[in-house]
């Protein structure tokens, strides 16, 4: 049994800092964890309680937690991300190694496992696949949206929270249901003192459109190359509409079980969290 919570490391990437969680010890199954869009680390937390025999790191990704925020004038793109896990990973020395991911990390780490296929033993992907895909004559489009939300948002003043509290409240109105006890895992690791109370660590820019998407070939692509062992599970109340609407990339990955709860989005830090630890252990390599 792993500590609820991990134990706080950082890596110097590319000039930026990348804060992390560690639960187990080396000598253990390596797994890299990447959580969702405005989440962080502490998603996991829950899921970690289940596993055994691993040396398990869950990132901050850039602009979230307690990780660094990317240059001024830039928009967060995902193959950003790809490159951090990456680099974490060269730094500790992981050659071959497992991924796990939720929501926008699910993506990322797809896309990670087409790019270096060969690095990645199994692959776990919780509530989410793949990005939606950008017609190319809507790729100007795309980059001029871009431009203009990271100017708006690059300076753009945060809500401010009394206490942590009902920053808690504000979280738990957001996209997807959570209970306020995953939402506090979540919160109290997103959130840094202000005066007058407290206002979110993350980036603002992370609400700005990305610069550029991928077209569906581009994605196919991506996906034809994974050779991992996969998982990949959908939550009825969260995206699994979106993600059977992706059935053509399914069928592209090699080696591929799939499964589907009765849920919501953060069904990996609720009720559920236990089943899809024991789903996500069996493809760990």
């Amino acid at each position: 049994m792993q500590e609820e919570r991990g134990r706080d490391i950082h890596f110097d990437v590319f000039d930026r800092v990348v804060a992390a969680q560690e639960w187990g010890k080396p000598g253990g199954r390596k797994v890299l964890a990447i959580h969702g869009w405005l989440d962080n680390s502490a998603s996991f937390a829950p899921m970690t309680q289940h596993l055994e025999d691993v040396h398990f790191i869950a990132l901050d990704t850039a602009g979230h937690g307690h990780s660094s925020h990317i240059a001024p004038g830039l928009a967060y793109n995902i193959w950003q991300d790809i490159g951090d896990i990456f680099a974490i990973a060269d730094s500790l020395g992981w050659q071959e190694f497992n991924i796990v991911g939720h929501s926008r990390g699910a993506i990322i780490g797809a896309l990670a496992a087409g790019t270096f296929p060969e690095r990645i033993l199994g692959l776990g992907l919780i509530d989410a696949l793949a990005p939606g895909p950008v017609a190319a004559e809507d790729t100007p489009g795309q980059l001029a949206k871009s431009i203009l939300d990271v100017a708006r948002r690059q300076d753009k003043a945060t809500s401010v929270f009394n206490d942590v509290e009902t920053a808690i409240a504000a979280r738990q109105k957001g996209l997807h249901t959570i209970s306020s006890e995953a939402a506090r895992l979540i919160v109290e690791r997103g959130i840094k003192p202000v005066a007058g109370g407290y206002t979110w660590s993350s980036d603002p820019r992370l609400m700005s459109a990305s610069a550029l998407k991928l077209g569906q070939q581009q994605i196919e692509a991506f996906f034809d190359r994974i050779s991992a062992q996969c998982c990949l599970i959908a939550a009825s109340e969260g995206l699994q509409k979106y993600i059977a609407k992706q059935e053509g990339l399914l069928r592209r990955i090699q080696h591929i079980e799939r499964h589907s709860f009765e849920g919501g989005h953060f069904l990996h830090m609720e009720s559920q969290q236990k089943d899809i630890a024991q789903l996500m252990d069996a493809i760990l390599g």
